[in-house]
């Protein structure tokens, strides 16, 4: 069982894995030799030919630069490229947390600070929820009690 695994299954895994990750791999990131030249090398020499591109066919982890202007060992352009940021990484986010204060859509609270449009929408809507709660309490404890008017 183990022959099998070692002959057969393990180098077909490998010859499977590189060579999706050679067709999904951006052009930028292969390195030595085109692309194409790559994929016939993976296709037609197995477990060389995987082995190869994976030792020296592509920019790995942190050493690659990601993108122009990108620098080995920093997450250069990871943002530039379309992958998801952090919220407190994403500079857009972070402006909108700030606010404008030439914003027409603010509005002053009786408290003193701002909300936007629709906070102060939810804050109505909150207020007419929590008054609605209320009375609803109020008729559940007149049901409960007593009628001689002592509480149980």
């Amino acid at each position: 069982m183990l022959r099998i695994l070692l002959t057969i299954v393990l180098p077909l895994a490998l010859w499977v894995w590189a060579f999706i990750d050679c067709l999904v791999t951006p052009e930028g990131e292969v390195k030595h030799l085109p692309k194409p030249i790559w994929l016939i090398i993976v296709l037609l020499f197995p477990p060389l030919g995987p082995i190869a591109w994976l030792v020296a066919g592509k920019q790995r982890g942190f050493l690659r630069a990601d993108a122009p202007g990108g620098h080995p060992g920093q997450p250069g352009g990871a943002a530039r490229r379309g992958r998801p940021l952090a919220p407190d990484d994403d500079p857009e986010f972070l402006a909108s947390l700030k606010g404008d204060p030439g914003d027409s859509t603010r509005i002053d609270s009786p408290k003193g600070d701002s909300l936007k449009g629709s906070d102060k929408e939810h804050e109505d809507m909150l207020k007419r929820w929590e008054a609605d709660l209320r009375r609803r309490e109020e008729e559940l404890r007149g049901k409960d009690e007593p009628e001689d008017g002592r509480k149980s």
